[in-house]
């Protein structure tokens, strides 16, 4: 019986790329255009679902609506005032402690948002007992969404010199969505006599609606240094003649407001907790997808920035500090969280650049999914030496296979 040849060994090389091989992780498939990217949590406990189960005991609900009954008598203190809270109402809320009520959340595209953020703010009380938290936001953290399907193709109607903040206002036109969107604020924006609480409802509708990459190219297109006819387009988005008071007012008093509203009260709580600088370095609270996101959210509230002008992307509240007398700090730390934020300023300074990229790059088909390329883009970035490693993946199978 004749014994079939044993296999010869493989070479130390072939043995060498075999191992680097295993040791790396998985490469991430490319994402097709359609594809969705998944979310980061769902929305669990919602405070309308939360409501719903405490509605279903008896102590819980009783406990919840004489705690709301205390909450629209007592006003909403100020971050430097004392909260004075009855004791039937620390007691009501003590009771409420165990319940689902308490970590409930909101979604900012939620039916029902104001619904939600009204329970939200009434059990708030419950969860610190009167002690006012500025740094909870009422809303769940996600931070991805489906890939942006942009066709550059369409811009050739264009100048080649336009500007980006023209190239992001045409591919909104060329959006159903976004146009309609963008045509509803801007109708009720313009015009000498416009109504700014109707303009402010427009602008907070697009902003909430329209798809993300839309908003944030348009308001987030960069200009050159000398280009103020660009700056000036991007100022405009928020329609700065209706949508900001005529006269500037007291910032402390437009934050006392905002907190008569559950709306921008949690716009602003949310802003305040994803744009926080947490040290003297400027070490953000968290990422700048999420600082952004809040930054937006802020914009149709009362409490709406904008960039002070046509020439750089400095923002700004439109109010003062003037004759806030022994609140004066206060009121220039509030001031000073949009106008000196570093958080928010490389926020505003990285998404630029990553627009600015956009149409700078040679891509291989003038329609491709926006979030799909950012994403590979990073995953290459984080792993410089994945791709000259599994270039060599097809060699060493040709190879292997003739061995």
């Amino acid at each position: 019986m004749v014994r079939p040849p044993s296999p010869r060994p493989l070479p130390p090389v072939v043995l060498m790329l075999l191992l680097l091989l295993l040791l790396l992780p998985p490469s991430p498939l490319p994402l097709a255009a359609g594809d969705p990217l998944p979310t980061e949590s769902r929305l669990m406990n919602s405070c309308l679902q939360a409501r719903r189960k405490c509605q279903a005991d008896p102590i819980c609900s009783a406990a919840y609506h004489h705690l709301d009954s205390c909450t629209s008598s007592i006003s909403t203190p100020l971050p430097s005032e004392e909260p004075s809270v009855p004791a039937d109402c620390l007691e009501a809320a003590q009771q409420l402690r165990n319940s689902s009520l308490i970590g409930c959340m909101c979604h900012r595209r939620m039916k029902n948002q104001v619904a939600c953020l009204d329970i939200y703010w009434t059990v708030h009380r419950a969860r610190s007992l009167g002690n006012y938290e500025l740094d909870v936001s009422p809303y769940e953290d996600t931070v991805t969404s489906k890939p942006w399907k942009m066709n550059l193709s369409k811009l050739n109607m264009l100048k080649p010199d336009s500007d980006l903040c023209l190239k992001f206002a045409m591919l909104c036109t060329l959006n159903d969505k976004c146009d309609r969107l963008r045509k509803a604020y801007g109708e009720a924006c313009s015009g000498p006599h416009c109504q700014r609480h109707v303009c402010l409802r427009q602008l907070l509708t697009f902003f909430e609606k329209a798809a993300e990459p839309h908003a944030q190219g348009l308001l987030l297109c960069p200009c050159a240094p000398n280009d103020r006819g660009c700056g000036e387009r991007r100022r405009n988005t928020i329609a700065p003649s209706c949508a900001l008071p005529p006269l500037a007012p007291n910032c402390l008093d437009l934050r006392r407001l905002c907190f008569s509203d559950p709306l921008c009260r949690s716009r602003l709580v949310d802003f305040q907790t994803h744009c926080h600088p947490m040290d003297i370095l400027g070490t953000c609270a968290t990422e700048q997808s999420r600082c952004l996101r809040a930054y937006l959210g802020l914009i149709g509230t009362a409490m709406t920035p904008n960039f002070v002008s046509n020439v750089n992307t400095s923002v700004a509240l439109s109010c003062t500090c003037r004759g806030s007398g022994n609140l004066q700090e206060e009121c220039e730390q509030l001031e000073g969280f949009f106008s000196h934020n570093p958080c928010l300023t490389e926020a505003i300074a990285a998404k630029m650049r990553f627009h600015s990229q956009l149409f700078y790059q040679d891509w291989p088909h003038p329609t491709f999914a926006v979030m799909a390329h950012q994403n590979e883009n990073r995953a290459l970035r984080s792993q410089p030496w994945a791709p000259s490693l599994f270039s060599c993946t097809l060699p060493l199978i040709l190879l292997l296979s003739l061995w």
